[in-house]
């Protein structure tokens, strides 16, 4: 900043001043303003989302293919809905970012050593390596009739929240388990660590689970968001074991929100870990157990939904497109470990 641009800085400041323009006012202005105006545009986005009509408003939201960034208030609720269709939101840490995020991590635990007075520290064994939250395109389709649309009644965001959260939500929580890294996020069943093997072909029991869970480090077994992740199959089998007597072994302990518990901790079911064999087979990986918050998803930017108003006209209907991108990496591989079932011979 040059003087002539310091002094009209100060000048400047002295008028706001002797106007009574404080700091404070200031701010308040500029969040009224930003207040207005983001009501503006969500006004216009839901009027152009019901009729199709353009709006000059939307320009600034626009991602250049005709499809606009939903407005900020909305774009929480549609990230409410994921968290209510994918178990891994709620429990892993999420980070909102413009760009890949490098994210350097320790490839093995080290370890502290006794150093004799006067004496070099030892070198240490542990090895650092690098990890990437990249953004994979995630998108849905959804259908209204025009009839639905001209309806007074149908609330257009409670409607397409609904569906966005239904569609991506569970789509998503497949990729973040299972997926294999190809167009689609890595799943956490090829990230985690191998905890055990089951001692019997195609069987899981109650004593490979207690394998599992101290196959993790102590200090993961206490993590903040430690809890398993298992198959809906394999909870019908553990929750069916009993002893010789006949007493079931795993005594359900359902919490207030709705969860079971497993050795004191929470168990979170799905069925994107169940096999897709037919029949009552399991799949090679059934559970995950770990500190969930060590595996972070990545979200970059907000929602995009666009409107289709030409391509479905024949049909008496109308299409929005909604897209998101989203990673997720495991931060830490030894934070969750993974049951794998023995195969049959």
């Amino acid at each position: 900043m040059n003087t002539v641009e310091k002094y009209s800085a100060r000048l400047q400041a002295m008028k706001e001043e002797m106007d009574g323009i404080t700091p404070e006012i200031k701010a308040t202005r500029a969040t009224e303003a930003k207040c207005k105006k983001d009501a503006a545009y969500s006004k216009a986005y839901w009027e152009h989302m019901y009729t199709g009509l353009p709006e000059n408003v939307l320009r600034e939201g626009s991602d250049g293919s005709g499809g606009y960034l939903v407005p900020d208030e909305y774009d929480v609720k549609l990230v409410e809905a994921l968290y209510e269709n994918n178990i891994l939101r709620g429990i892993s840490t999420i980070k909102h970012t413009d760009h890949d995020l490098k994210i350097t991590r320790t490839e093995d635990g080290g370890s502290a050593q006794w150093v004799d007075e006067s004496h070099a520290y030892p070198d240490s064994d542990l090895t650092f390596g690098q990890i990437t939250l990249k953004a994979y395109k995630l998108g849905t389709k959804i259908l209204v009739s025009d009839e639905l649309l001209e309806d007074s009644e149908i609330d257009l965001e409670v409607y397409i929240k609904k569906r966005f959260g239904e569609d991506m939500g569970r789509t998503e929580e497949e990729a973040f388990l299972t997926g294999d890294g190809i167009g689609k996020p890595t799943g956490l069943i090829y990230q985690a660590q191998l905890g055990t093997e089951t001692a019997e072909a195609g069987k899981v029991c109650i004593d490979d689970v207690i394998d599992l869970v101290y196959s993790l480090k102590q200090p993961y077994r206490h993590g903040k968001n430690t809890a398993f992740i298992m198959s809906e199959k394999v909870y019908q089998t553990l929750r069916k074991t009993r002893t010789a007597s006949g007493r079931l072994i795993w005594n359900s302990n359902i919490k207030a929100d709705g969860y079971d518990t497993l050795f004191g901790y929470r168990v979170y079911l799905s069925n994107h870990l169940d096999s897709t064999e037919p029949g009552f087979s399991l799949s090679t990986y059934p559970i995950l157990f770990g500190d969930f918050s060590f595996f972070w998803i990545g979200d970059r930017g907000k929602r995009i939904i666009k409107r289709l108003t030409e391509r479905y006209a024949d049909y008496g209907q109308v299409g929005f497109i909604a897209t998101q991108r989203v990673d997720g990496k495991l931060v830490r591989p030894e934070a969750i470990k993974v049951l794998k079932v023995k195969e049959t011979v």
